[in-house]
């Protein structure tokens, strides 16, 4: 192990991160104004399933080497970790407004999609079936989403704002994605190894390093869009990632491999992914805003969450 390499990575990984995630919003919502739909589907589809994109490699892989705890701990862990920890800080960066739409379409899509994964998982075995049911469930709200997006459409420019260029829209997009993922990974890297050479055991490293790590670019994105006035697409990027964590990732998980979890100790999780949906839903149906106070609450109980579970590994 080489301290000096493993700071290397770390810083590395920071600034392909930042400036990745920067690219990418800026694509994002040039792709929305190129396409006549509104960033917020850009936010649940695109940027979302784009940043989702290290929770799926992580999961098919622990499948494939016959670590199902891990893949469904990956999705479930991530889920819970977009909602109290991305959202709480992105709402302290900035207060989140939500649109109707978001709430009604979108919002109801997220617990649907939580119940029925944590149904599923609870039930037992996910056999190939089940994801497939996933998968027709996740076709489903695509199609609903966009089909409602372009009913309503608008007729004009509103903004007025000088437009990108459709191939300059896609590749700031695409190299965004693309350092945001590398970010994430360098990033991981240099820190689980600084952590174990300094003796942090495995399982805090798990808890703490890989755990958000897979969750970065998704904090990244979040952050960037809320700190340049884009919260629909923080918020969307939420939605999205959760909705393809359950129905994509673990659908093609469970295509690749049926999941054979192991339930002790994780119907526990289940409930505080259930009960964090829940709660980032009443935030969001209160004056169609999350606040300040309220991220400051959502970051509060994921530091809780983390000492619980730290707590229970010791």
């Amino acid at each position: 192990m080489d301290p000096v390499r493993d700071f290397a990575l770390v810083a590395a990984g920071l600034a392909a991160l930042f400036f990745g995630g920067d690219r990418l919003v800026s694509g994002a919502v040039a792709l929305a104004e190129r396409a006549g739909i509104s960033p917020l589907v850009i936010g649940l589809t695109i940027v979302g399933f784009g940043t989702s994109a290290p929770e799926l490699v992580t999961s098919i892989q622990a499948a494939l080497d016959g670590s199902p705890g891990i893949a469904i701990g990956n999705v479930v862990g991530s889920n819970i970790a977009n909602i109290l920890l991305i959202l709480g800080i992105a709402a302290l960066v900035a207060p989140i407004a939500v649109a109707a739409q978001a709430l009604r379409r979108d919002g109801l899509a997220m617990a649907i999609a939580t119940l029925l994964g944590a149904a599923l998982l609870y039930a037992g075995d996910l056999e190939r079936t089940q994801g497939l049911l996933l998968l027709a469930g996740l076709a489903i709200y695509l199609l609903i989403a966009f089909r409602g997006e372009a009913a309503a459409a608008p007729t004009s420019d509103e903004t007025g704002a000088v437009r990108m260029p459709s191939l300059s829209a896609v590749g700031t997009f695409l190299v965004g994605l693309a350092l945001t993922l590398l970010g994430a990974r360098l990033l991981v890297d240099g820190a689980t190894s600084l952590a174990e050479s300094f003796g942090v055991p495995d399982a805090v490293i798990g808890l703490t390093v890989v755990a958000v790590g897979t969750s970065l670019p998704e904090l990244v994105t979040s952050l960037t869009a809320a700190r340049r006035g884009h919260a629909d697409v923080a918020l969307g990027n939420v939605i999205g990632s959760n909705i393809f964590n359950i129905l994509g990732i673990l659908g093609v998980t469970a295509l690749v491999r049926p999941l054979r979890p192991d339930h002790t100790g994780m119907n526990a999780d289940l409930l505080v992914m259930i009960g964090a949906t829940a709660l980032i839903l009443v935030f969001a149906a209160t004056d169609r805003t999350i606040s300040r106070r309220e991220g400051a609450l959502l970051l509060s109980l994921y530091v809780a969450y983390l000492l619980w579970l730290g707590a229970g590994v010791a």
